[in-house]
């Protein structure tokens, strides 16, 4: 009997164990479960991440032989157009293809490009232009082209010979230059023309109750030309209302003292009332002319003018402005102004240009035809354009006389069918290239 109990204790016993055994593996089997589950999901996630991470790769990978064929191309670009170099900045393009009729260069302020075999030009603003930080050594084939719109105090080493001898091109205020830019404060013909800003005659001589006969607008004393000196002693002689800061006896309206106002409606207004105005030069110099002698015949007021002594050739009409060099001492000139300030038919010969539309300068009207740029025109190119492209056109002319020269050494028959004026151009031609290297060789 105690034999049996001791059996069916036994039998009880591993029929526990085996139950918590089957618990415990059946616990662990989930628990193991759950783990390959949580895995699995830690996998696809980890999966999903390393392909997401993938795609930037291969989107590099096919940026980047993008990125290869664009410089692929652009070396080609280079091997097939010249270069110009702009050593003084003025544009600030790091790199642009331009268009200059049937022409194209690659136009760049990138002095990395200074040894490359297609740089053909370098372009030098004048206001920037040092003396001492060149591109030397210079080779015969590079061409060297200046462009400088101010005035002569701008940069007074650009006026001695040994330095402007240095270009090939320029494009200056001298109707000299290959690209004068003598007209570049005049929009055109018809601004001139304009009645919009004039006030008649029997106004201006009632305004005269106010107004002194002469006005006087500048802020930048004691230039060069020594302006301020001689204005000074005209007022002693006649009565002058001086705007600006030099010699200032009258203040404009608040809004209008800022200089950038000077090209405003309202200050056109105020100056289109008097009868004369100073138009003086910062600096004398042929064919250097300025706002300063333009305004005022737009506004139809007499300028009485100091600065270019070349001032006759750039006249609307030969009675269209007072010559300061005309009068020797400034009492004269005071006399002179008075004089037609009392007499209407004295001083209405020098606005009847104006007001019958008339201009008589030949050379004024060919000049603002013929020239290839445009003031506040955005139909036109401004001149900075211009001046580029008249480079990349020299260039060109260049490349393509070379590709003549070198044509006729391989079939020397070819000189016979020249034309005349083709053998002139290569004389003209030959003749820059052996001053340049001359220059080059320091022989000039």
């Amino acid at each position: 009997m105690v034999r049996i109990q001791r059996r069916k204790l036994l039998a009880s016993c591993l029929c526990i164990t085996a139950t918590v055994f089957l618990l415990v593996t059946l616990q662990v089997m989930v628990e193991l479960g759950k783990f390959e589950r949580k895995e699995f999901k830690s996998s696809s996630l980890q999966d999903g991440h390393t392909k997401m991470e993938e795609a930037p790769t291969h989107l590099n990978s096919f940026l980047k032989k993008e990125e290869l064929t664009f410089h692929r191309k652009r070396k080609w670009e280079l091997d097939s157009y010249p270069i110009m170099l702009w050593w003084s900045p003025l544009t600030g393009e790091t790199g642009r293809l331009g268009q200059c009729g049937a022409d194209a260069c690659f136009f760049t302020i990138n002095r990395t490009y200074l040894r490359h075999h297609m740089t053909k030009a370098f372009l030098f603003y004048g206001t920037d232009f040092n003396i001492d930080s060149l591109p030397l050594p210079r080779k015969a084939h590079h061409d060297w082209a200046l462009f400088h719109e101010e005035s002569p105090k701008n940069n007074y080493k650009l006026f001695h010979k040994p330095v402007i001898t240095l270009f090939n091109y320029t494009a200056t205020f001298s109707r000299h230059s290959h690209l004068p830019l003598t007209t570049q404060y005049l929009e055109s013909i018809e601004v001139l023309k304009s009645l919009r800003y004039l006030v008649p005659l029997q106004s201006k001589n009632k305004l005269r109750k106010r107004l002194a006969p002469l006005v006087y607008v500048q802020s930048d004393c004691d230039p060069p030309s020594d302006r301020d000196s001689y204005v000074r002693e005209l007022m002693a002689y006649i009565e002058v209302d001086s705007y600006g800061e030099c010699l200032r006896n009258k203040d404009l309206p608040q809004q209008l003292k800022n200089p950038a106002s000077m090209d405003a409606d309202g200050f056109y207004r105020i100056i289109a009332q008097y009868k004369f105005i100073l138009a003086f030069e910062n600096a004398v110099c042929d064919d250097y002319i300025t706002e300063k002698f333009w305004r005022p015949l737009k506004l139809g007021v007499v300028p009485v003018y100091y600065g270019s002594p070349s001032i006759t050739d750039w006249l609307p009409s030969n009675k269209s402005a007072i010559l300061v060099s005309e009068f020797s001492h400034p009492r004269e000139l005071a006399t002179y102004i008075r004089r037609l300030d009392s007499d209407d038919g004295l001083y209405e010969a020098y606005v009847e240009w104006k007001l019958k539309g008339e201009i008589s300068n030949q050379r004024l009207l060919t000049a603002l035809r013929e020239r290839k740029w445009g003031v506040q025109d955005i139909s036109q190119d401004n001149y900075i354009d211009a001046f580029e492209c008249m480079v990349c056109t020299k260039v060109w002319d260049n490349i393509r006389l070379q590709e003549k020269v070198e044509r006729r050494k391989i079939n020397p028959t070819s000189e016979n069918n020249m034309t005349i004026c083709e053998q002139k151009e290569e004389v003209v031609n030959t003749e820059r290239m052996i001053n340049v290297q001359g220059m080059v060789k320091g022989e000039h």
